[in-house]
């Protein structure tokens, strides 16, 4: 037989190991729960690129002298951001007096700044100007959006296709195309009223 104090050490030890079990399988609920929850959804290529865009412009603001919150943020601030950003182009701008102005194809070295290709500065501020609005700035407020950038991305634009003998080409060609498919839609429209109009016409002669 075992004693009294035998039989409670037996007891506890019975309840311990009850305790432990029920402990385990709360952990593996756990575990289960953990495994079931929906993983964050992928940001798209724009929309990463658009994210790392507004942090880097949110730390040229912090580290401006002296620092430019936020809602004080207008488009001189955003010109001198897309200056500085130059310093890390890869395009060669040639300058006016360059031997390779105005060419093309560079063969041989020169000593003319690399700069932002104007693309990608067009690019940055669309991307920018929508982070604006989606980060609570007001529309009418939007420093991306105003016309003193478009007047700057234009000077960039002209300058840099001049400098490198690519001219910008504006879209007119597919404008035209589309109005004349629609007056040719237009056209053909009122060809067919005719002929139902001449039909209908000799039903009732």
């Amino acid at each position: 037989m075992m004693s009294s104090s035998e039989q409670r050490r037996e007891a506890g030890g019975e309840g311990e190991g009850s305790s432990s079990t029920t402990a385990i399988t709360l952990a593996q609920s756990d575990d289960h729960h953990h495994h079931h929850l929906s993983p964050p959804p992928q940001l798209s290529r724009y929309e990463s690129q658009k994210r790392r865009d507004w942090n880097t412009f949110g730390q040229y603001l912090k580290n401006h002298k002296p620092p430019v919150p936020l809602p004080q943020c207008n488009y001189n601030h955003v010109l001198d951001f897309l200056r500085y950003l130059d310093q890390f182009g890869k395009t060669k701008v040639h300058l006016n007096g360059c031997v390779f102005f105005g060419q093309v194809e560079q063969v041989g070295p020169c000593t003319c700044p690399l700069k932002q290709a104007w693309g990608s500065l067009d690019a940055l501020i669309g991307r920018l100007r929508a982070a604006y609005e989606e980060n609570g700035g007001l529309q009418e407020t939007n420093p991306f959006a105003n016309s003193a950038i478009r007047i700057h991305l234009r000077e960039v634009r002209d300058s840099q296709a001049k400098a490198r003998g690519i001219p910008y080409k504006k879209k007119k060609k597919k404008r035209k195309i589309q109005i004349n498919s629609s007056n040719n839609n237009e056209a053909r429209a009122d060809v067919d009223l005719k002929l139902r109009i001449q039909v209908n016409s000799a039903a009732f002669a």
